[in-house]
């Protein structure tokens, strides 16, 4: 049995006339980076998988993604694009066994939601996963719905923090190292079920919009001074990642474990 801990940064559209986000709502992040540690059952780190790609919806470099992952657009022009590195992940893998290991079941949402926009299969990806940042919040005694940040449980375990955030194989290598230092046998892997999110054009015909201009007010508000264009740009993004649902905190449900 094998694990691989995996990671991902997401690109989004932004129209720089109207200085907004844009999303293509079968895919709203698409993957461009697939960064994955595989730990053998011992918790022996056996092999890395790192792979830039190159982005066919979204294919300039979202600002706020550049500054925040450090990406630009020379590291991935020359890339392979999704269902290319997609098909040498799956190699990577190499098992049906495999358990996959995530911070946080959205990766795995967004994952399955980029494969079903390239049309391809999911035969041969593992099934099993276990949410590492689930684990990590019970281990630190957080309360029911409050989820522990990568960053804070390095810091908690006092791990070193050698290595920049927000790049998909470091982000990897801390989510290996977190599992390594609390795991026990009550991790138990659950089996993941992915389930399609009907575009809203499809669900109704009435399309509702959010008015930014009021939101940016409240934030006024509350802060008591005026916002930059960049914490504008940082809250309308924070809240079209929030609606996609991918950071739910995620109970796993007894019918949904292993016996």
């Amino acid at each position: 049995m094998e694990y691989i801990i995996f990671d991902l940064e997401f690109n989004q559209g932004f129209d720089k006339t109207l200085n907004k986000t844009i999303s293509n709502e079968k895919c709203p992040f698409e993957i461009i980076q697939i960064g994955a540690i595989k730990l053998d059952s011992h918790f022996h780190i056996i092999d890395t998988f790192n792979s830039y790609i190159k982005p066919t919806i979204y294919k300039a470099i979202h600002p706020f993604i550049g500054q925040m992952t450090g990406i630009k657009m020379s590291d991935i022009k020359d890339s392979k694009t999704f269902p290319y590195v997609y098909k040498e992940f799956k190699k990577f893998i190499n098992s049906n066994d495999s358990i996959l290991c995530v911070w946080g079941t959205g990766d795995l949402k967004e994952l399955y939601r980029n494969i079903n926009y390239h049309n391809l299969k999911t035969k041969n990806l593992p099934k099993l996963y276990i949410n590492i940042q689930h684990h990590a919040s019970v281990y630190f005694n957080n309360p029911s719905g409050k989820s522990v940040g990568l960053q804070n449980a390095i810091s908690m375990l006092n791990l070193d923090e050698e290595k920049s955030y927000h790049n998909a194989l470091n982000d990897a290598y801390y989510t290996a190292k977190v599992f390594m230092k609390i795991y026990n046998p009550s991790m138990v892997p659950s089996i993941y079920t992915y389930t399609p999110i009907v575009p809203k054009s499809i669900r109704r015909t009435e399309k509702k919009k959010v008015d930014y201009n009021k939101l940016f007010e409240e934030f006024k508000k509350i802060l008591g001074r005026n916002l930059t264009k960049e914490e504008e740009m940082i809250i309308e993004l924070s809240y079209k990642m929030g609606k996609t649902n991918q950071f739910l905190y995620d109970i796993p449900l007894k019918k949904d474990r292993l016996k």
